[in-house]
């Protein structure tokens, strides 16, 4: 049975369907969803583009797509390939390229495992329900029929201990250190929405984001490829941690309609819609005199500033954080009630990529 996406059919206000165009036209987001018949790769890219399904037969691939939420692992990804150019520039000679393409895999392998677990966890608590964004923006995959609660909790099993053995490896020959990155990242990931500590509900969730996707993703992949981590390492993971860090700040403040009345107190309903639509531009606005910083000091190579270029696309998705949401998607719009957050993305995945091919010319080049 095809699995659809509940769309909210009200209408765009008036004076707020150009804004509504102007992010639509970034280009980041099809303009139709793929129809029934088309190629199974064509379902792939879709899945991947969305996170959504298109009409038709659901097939293996496209289910475990859209199960692990792969439309976002490109942020880890990006996290990986970091940490893998930052110990290029600062420890080439001791740096691994097996076990930096290990490590990469194993926080890959981690992100896919944490998003099933908050699928399951988020259920088991009662956040997750029928008019939940989470089963609004995208199939949920259980709530969906794509899955069943076993279904999800075997497959969690399996991505865990596949990064399990990934962590045996790499501490078999990096040393027990390796344990603090991984057991860290686990224990936040866990505790992100099972009970008893339940991190997004009381304002923690956001710092979370910050710390595994800056100093335990990359700087935990870099001690695997080198063998040990500086602070100076440590200080170049933050510029990146602060986008991933803006794309959670803008889905929660699309929640906060059933966050706050349901007593999950996220950041944003903490802070308020408006402060923290403010507090999201800051965090997306100093990614670039950060990295600035770190090009001054030697840390990354000077031709990292070539991320410089994104500043384009943050002027763009600017004027939309400077103001509420629409009232309705526009046509096609695939993801919603997500609005920021797709924003946040689609800035963080430019930003974040233009970062790495800076340090890549950086190193090849030796500038």
């Amino acid at each position: 049975m095809p699995i659809t996406l509940t769309v909210v059919s009200e209408p765009v206000q008036a004076g707020r369907a150009r804004d509504v165009q102007d992010i639509k036209s970034l280009g980041e987001v099809p303009d139709a969803p793929v129809t029934r018949g088309t190629s199974a790769p064509a379902r792939w890219r879709y899945a991947l583009a969305t996170g959504n399904v298109t009409d038709g037969p659901l097939d293996p691939i496209t289910r475990w797509i859209v199960l692990v939420r792969a439309s976002v692992l490109p942020m880890t990804l990006t996290a990986g390939f970091v940490a893998g150019l930052l110990a290029w520039w600062n420890a080439e000679g001791a740096a691994d390229v097996w076990l930096w393409a290990l490590a990469t895999l194993g926080i890959v392998c981690a992100h896919m495992a944490n998003n099933l677990m908050n699928d399951l966890f988020d259920l088991q608590v009662g956040t997750d329900d029928e008019q939940y964004p989470r089963a609004l923006y995208a199939p949920h995959p259980v709530l969906s029929g794509m899955t069943t609660r076993t279904g999800l909790a075997v497959r969690a099993l399996a991505v865990n201990l596949l990064d399990l053995a990934i962590l045996v490896v790499l501490t078999v020959e990096r040393g027990w250190p390796i344990l603090g990155f991984a057991l860290g990242g686990f224990l936040l990931s866990v505790a992100y929405t099972a009970p008893p500590l339940r991190l997004k509900k009381h304002g923690l969730g956001e710092p979370t984001v910050f710390v595994v996707w800056g100093p335990l993703m990359v700087g935990g992949t870099y001690y695997a490829t080198v063998g040990s981590v500086s602070s100076e390492v440590l200080l170049a993971s933050i510029p990146y941690a602060l986008l991933c860090t803006a794309v959670l700040m803008g889905k929660h403040i699309d929640k906060i309609p059933w966050d706050e009345p349901d007593g999950t107190r996220t950041l944003p309903v903490i802070l308020g819609e408006r402060t923290a639509r403010v507090v999201t531009q800051v965090m997306m606005a100093s990614f670039y005199p950060l990295v600035g910083l770190l090009v001054a000091i030697g840390t990354i190579p000077v031709l990292s500033l070539v991320c410089l270029l994104g500043i384009v696309r943050l002027v763009r998705v600017w004027k939309p954080f400077s103001q509420p949401k629409p009232a309705a998607p526009p046509d096609g719009f695939p993801i919603w009630p997500l609005w920021f957050a797709a924003i946040a993305f689609v800035h963080t995945r430019l930003a974040g990529g233009l970062l790495v091919v800076g340090m890549l010319l950086g190193v090849l080049l030796d500038v």
